[in-house]
């Protein structure tokens, strides 16, 4: 797959990003080398390699799970900024 300048024009517009004109060959070719190299790990065969999830061999703790009433609000809500009552106060996100 080749990645063309009107494709680097458009990933730029949908990710938000501000692209100089002058930027957008080299972007093109950047995003060509990283395609290419794409295409060379997928040539190798890990049909016999195990999934990693981490790079040293560690499990995670863990704990029962169990359901409390939230502890102390009052030591829960001394962390709050901003706090009306027993809640935090956030500012509004949606019109």
């Amino acid at each position: 797959m080749a990645v063309d300048e009107a494709t680097v024009r458009r990933v730029a517009k949908l990710a938000r990003i501000a692209v100089k004109e002058d930027e957008v060959p080299h972007l093109a070719g950047e995003l060509n080398a990283i395609l290419a190299f794409v295409e060379e790990l997928s040539a190798l065969d890990v049909s016999n390699v195990a999934p990693l999830t981490s790079v040293t061999p560690m499990r995670l703790p863990l704990r029962e799970d169990k359901v409390t009433a939230g502890g102390d609000p009052e030591k829960v809500l001394k962390n709050a900024p901003v706090r009306e009552g027993d809640f935090f106060v956030v500012p509004k996100v949606v019109e």
